[in-house]
This record gives structure tokens, sequence and C-alpha cells, in this order.
């Protein structure tokens, strides 16, 4: 059989992709060297922030603003919850990024937002111990989203729409020749006419010629019980120091909080990555928390490491592929992607079946300048 569509990796990326293009009718395979929503790449840990005050770069927010809506009908259409409002604390010294950035999007965009002094942070989050002279924006709509649900939702209703779905059988290899593109695993070789790739962290090595230097990280998450309970309405933060160190945390469940350090992870590969958690790792974001938050970080319960695939400027990569007009690609999500899971689907989907789309995506083009 010859399908329209292969999807090689049905991750966060990849099982959005294969849900959008089989409700629009294509014959897919979706292709996974795991099992469905699995914990050995990126798209795991229970929970990930959302935001729309998006310190990265304002050419985020006409994506993440169609994710919030896709987000509804995905969990319209899965019967599952998925994303939980709760409003989002962005600290730090005034000038930093993580401030500064959330209020200029929020600003060119029309975000409703709060900036807070020291004393307010305080006065109203005083689960939070600012220094004098640090600052925060609030922003009402971030919240939490459920990772593990979230592709679990997406593969259910690519399934109901027709997809045909192959786990724990890996791509070793693909290529496009005379008109099509043929994929093959440990199990056969598939042909379709287009072939969409989301490989996470296999992405230098299923993505030859991409020409984007790629860096896989090794970052851990942590559990908590704390001392103090904090109360439930708490919002998630972001909270950048001085050196331009950041450190996220969520409000409490019944399994702890948790919290993690952005991006200050070793380089590593899939097959290499130390999965155990370090006592000395544990140690150094009790440190750093005791006070900030303190009492957040008292008993630890668990840590979960994963991998965050960087590129130099933190950017994504959502394109045809350079060389291959019948190849898709999605890939560089460097920690900050899971949030566009549903509008990533939407884009790869039109990349796959008419080679444009109407998002704009020019600042994931891989021949953008390097940082």
């Amino acid at each position: 059989m010859r399908y329209d569509v292969i999807v090689a990796g049905l991750g966060g990326m990849g099982s959005q992709a294969a849900y959008h293009l089989a409700r629009r009718g294509r014959t897919v395979l979706g292709l996974e060297r795991f099992g469905a929503a699995h914990d050995q790449g990126s798209s795991h840990g229970g929970s990930r922030i959302t935001r729309q005050a998006y310190f990265e770069h304002p050419d985020y927010v006409p994506l993440i603003l169609r994710s919030y809506e896709l987000w509804d009908q995905l969990q319209r259409d899965s019967g599952r919850d998925l994303l939980t409002i709760t409003g989002g604390l962005f600290m730090g010294p005034p000038g930093s990024l993580t401030v500064d950035g959330s209020r200029r999007t929020a600003e060119q965009w029309g975000i409703p937002h709060e900036m807070l002094d020291a004393p307010a942070i305080r006065r109203r989050f005083p689960r939070f111990t600012p220094r004098d002279g640090e600052v925060a924006l609030f922003e009402g709509t971030a919240g939490v989203l459920r990772p593990e649900a979230a592709v679990e939702a997406g593969l259910a209703l690519a399934g109901r729409h027709g997809a045909e779905l192959h786990f724990h059988e890996p791509v070793e290899a693909w290529q496009e020749d005379g008109g099509r593109v043929t994929v093959r695993t440990a199990n056969g070789t598939y042909e379709a006419d287009q072939l969409v790739i989301c490989p996470g962290p296999w992405a230098p090595r299923l993505l030859p010629g991409l020409d984007v230097p790629l860096t896989v990280v090794r970052q851990v998450q942590f559990w908590f019980r704390p001392a103090v309970e904090p109360p439930a309405d708490q919002p998630i933060f972001i909270w950048e120091d001085p050196p331009g160190v950041q450190v996220y945390g969520f409000p409490p469940t019944e399994d702890g909080v948790k919290v993690a350090f952005f991006r200050q992870g070793e380089v590593t590969t899939p097959e290499t990555m130390d999965r155990s958690v370090r006592a000395d790792e544990v140690e150094r974001i009790q440190d750093h928390l005791a006070s900030r938050v303190p009492g957040l970080a008292g008993t630890f319960l668990r840590g979960k490491a994963c991998m965050y695939t960087n590129t130099p400027d933190t950017h994504f990569v959502i394109a045809r592929h350079p060389g291959h007009e019948r190849v898709t690609v999605a890939c560089g999500f460097s920690g900050h992607g899971f949030k566009f899971t549903p509008v990533v689907g939407e884009i790869l989907a039109d990349l796959a079946m008419t080679g444009a789309t109407a998002h704009p995506i020019g600042l994931f083009d891989p021949a953008r300048p390097r940082a």
C-alpha cells in the first residue's frame, strides 16, 4: 500500500500531525519507536506551561493564540481534560528577558497583564519572596497542559479518523526518489507521497542535510513535598536571576510540586543520556529555591530526566526540508514547544498537503541566519 503521508515520530508534534492529516481525509501511517505517550523523549512529566505573553519572540503570539483555540477543540473532540488556566507569574530583575520580553510581547499584542513590584508580589503571592527591586508580569491566561494525556488524545483521534499507527517500530532510514518517499524500519519498507518527520531528540540522526545545528540536552524535572503546603490556586511561575538562570514551577497536585531549571542541562544523546537523578542536582535546586520560595523544595519525592533539542537561537524548525520537496520537518523545539503542538500539527498538515501554510512560520525557516 502506498500512503498519502507517513508521519515519523508520534510524540507531541507527530501525534497532532497524524490527527490533522487523517481528519482531512488523507491515508496516514504513523511510526513510533516506543509506545504511545512514552517517557523516553520530551513529551512527558505530567505538566507543561502554556502562556501568551511570549518572551522568546512576539512572532510566536499568533501561533499560541491559535493553539489555545485548538486545545479547546482537542478537549471537546477527545473528551479529555488537557488544559487548566492558573495564571502565570514571570519574575526577575528589570531588564531581564523573562520580564521585559513578556511585557513587550503583551503590549504589542494587547495581551491582558499586570506589572507588579516586589511588595505587590509579596502581598498577592506570599509564597514568593522577591528581592527588593525585582518585578513581575502577571498573565491571567497562562496555565498547565498535560502532555501524556494530550499525546494520547491526538493518537486516539488520529486512529478514529483512520490513521494506521505502528508503535515500537523505529524509523531506520528514509529517502526521496522517483516522485515518492520510502521509509525503512526494522519491520519493513513503506512508501508514501509525503513524509512528515517529528523526531524529537533523534533529529540529528534522522535529518542529515538539514543544515541547522541541533544539540540534545539532558534536563531534569523535580517533584517535592513542600514543607509548608501552598494554596492550590497558585499560578505557574518562571523566575529569572540576574545571571540569566531561569527556574520554573507549577501549582501543587497530589504528586507534589514540580519545579525545574530551564535550559541548564548537559549535552547528551538519546542513547547515552543518564536517566538517573543525582543527589547534587536535587541539592542545587533546593538551594536555589530556598530564598525565593521558602519551604517549596521540602522533601524530595522523585525526579525525571527528559531531553531538549536546541537550535542555536532557540527558535523552532518547521518547514519543508530544504533538500527534499516531499519531506516536511518539525524539530528543535528547544524546551518551549509543547504548548504549540496543536497548531504545529495543523501547520505540518498544511505543508504536507500543499507545500504552504497561512500561519506565520518565517521565524522557523531552517535557512534563517544563525545566531
